[in-house]
């Protein structure tokens, strides 16, 4: 190790042994002069005494005494006044090296889309990966049954070695959860990563130039929110077939879905309005018993109590009266309406309501009768087939309970529906439905505080829209968005 102590001074130390060099070639240039004095005095002749060779050992003694207490005199020796002083080393005894530690093995995930029609073996197969591996994914507790129906756009992704082995699998359970994968060998461990999804409140307004469609397409509204506006919230107030106008306008809040900083899709309606004939709409988003429904600014159910046709895609065939029966071909009293319609035609329930009767009556052939309350029966009949229904089960307004058909006295496929009040028949097209429960009290204050502020964020945005439209502003499309915090507290 070389020496780098500041108090290190080479010409110094230099000096001190050519110093340390002549007092010690004086000394013995001394004793060489007394050595002969010494002889003399005491009668040398010529032959070593006992005495002679003692004094000798005392004056060899003292010369190595001194020549070992002088610091460097060997080096003082070896080394002329020119020479460079001898830099000092010593040896340390160093700590053993430790082994490097090993990097951390880093992943490269190659993330593969779901082709329409592909399926997850071939996909496997194009990645190199053996039906082997494939089958020891597919039995772990956590893949079971998840993978079974892989639809267009879904991602995968894979973790492939420089080998070409698997080493790692994930894919995304639903919409917060991903599984990912980890293999070793026969042995494969999986875990499950939490992505929560944040949903933000957005306004967007437009206005009609040609069809609701293409303007809402445009605006970037999604085909289910358009679905939402005409057939959940305005299809009691608008026929969007033949009252809709250019010029009419709509604003819709929706809830939009964003996951790691990007957007996975829409989410709710929260609130719409529709201008349309000088007329106003309004429908809000409102959970009332654990179910949500959508309710006029003044807490009304939008939804009316029944739907005065229950059979989509068909043409009225037979209205309610005296009629001659077209199999039995008397003169007898139609109780209800037929809607002609192909075979299988979806039929669905007019209003909430429990199952009273599932089963065959006589010349209605299939039928099913349900039970609305506060006296209000409904009869479908002529059923082909029935849906997933039982007994005693309640149904939702809407829901699919059977499909057209031609059973019983029928000459071709149609529903025969009947409307009845207290066990009396009338004419369901005619007949003044009972108006839905509106809300009250302090169900009605609650939500007048959560669609507060949703109508007032509507206002705002068509305020600053049409003001820049009116200004030669050609844009049609204005929207914004608040926090999910923000649409919570409206």
């Amino acid at each position: 190790m070389t020496t780098n102590d500041p108090a290190f001074d080479p010409e110094r130390n230099r000096l001190v042994r050519l110093a340390n060099r002549r007092a010690l070639a004086l000394r013995a240039s001394q004793l060489s002069d007394q050595l002969p004095q010494l002889l003399d005095r005491d009668g040398f002749n010529g032959r070593w005494t006992r005495r002679h060779w003692g004094q000798a050992s005392i004056f060899a003694s003292l010369g190595a005494l001194v020549i070992a207490m002088v610091p460097g005199f060997s080096n003082a020796l070896q080394a002329g006044d020119g020479a460079q002083p001898a830099l000092t080393t010593m040896a340390l005894t160093l700590p053993p090296l430790q082994a490097p530690a090993r990097a951390a093995v880093q992943r490269s995930w190659q993330t593969v889309a779901v082709q329409p029609g592909e399926t997850l073996g071939a996909i496997f197969e194009a990645q190199g990966i053996p039906a082997t591996t494939l089958h020891r994914i597919l039995e772990t507790d956590a893949v079971r049954g998840a993978l079974t129906r892989l639809r267009p756009g879904t991602e995968l992704g894979f973790d492939i070695d420089d080998n070409g082995r698997l080493r790692g699998f994930r894919f995304d359970r639903g919409t917060t959860e991903r599984v990912q994968l980890s293999l070793a060998g026969d042995e494969v461990k999986a875990s499950v990563i939490e992505r929560p999804v944040e949903r933000h409140a957005t306004v967007v307004t437009g206005e009609i130039t040609n069809s609701l469609y293409g303007s809402a397409r445009q605006a970037g509204l999604s085909p289910k929110v358009i679905h939402t506006m005409t057939d959940s919230i305005f299809q009691y107030d608008i026929d969007f077939s033949r009252e809709i106008q250019p010029g009419d306008r709509y604003s819709v809040v929706i809830e939009e879905l964003w996951r790691e900083g990007e957007k996975i899709g829409s989410g709710d309606v929260i609130a719409a309005t529709f201008t349309t004939g000088g007329k106003t709409y309004s429908g809000f988003r409102y959970e009332r018993n654990g179910k949500a429904e959508y309710f006029t600014a003044d807490g009304r159910p939008l939804k009316k109590s029944f739907l005065r046709t229950p059979v989509e895609f068909s043409r009225l065939s037979s209205n309610f009266g005296a009629r001659r029966h077209p199999v039995l071909g008397t003169m007898r009293m139609h109780k209800g309406v037929d809607y002609a319609a192909r075979t299988g035609t979806p039929i669905m329930a007019a209003g909430d309501a429990r199952v009273q009767f599932k089963g065959w009556q006589r010349g209605y052939g299939n039928v099913v009768i349900l039970d609305h309350g506060r006296g209000y029966t409904t009869l479908y009949a002529h059923m082909s087939k029935f849906a997933n229904l039982r007994q005693g089960e309640r149904v939702s307004q809407g829901r699919v309970i059977g499909y057209i058909g031609a059973t019983g006295l029928a000459t071709g496929p149609h529903l025969h529906y009947e409307f009845r009040v207290n066990g009396a028949h009338r004419n369901p097209l005619t007949q003044t439905m009972p108006p839905p429960e509106p809300l009250k009290g302090a169900e009605l204050a609650a939500f007048r505080a959560h669609v507060g502020p949703a109508l007032a964020r509507i206002e705002q945005v068509e305020a600053l829209h049409y003001a820049q439209a009116a200004g030669g502003n050609e844009a049609r499309v204005a929207s914004t968005t608040t926090t999910a915090a923000g649409r919570d507290a409206g």
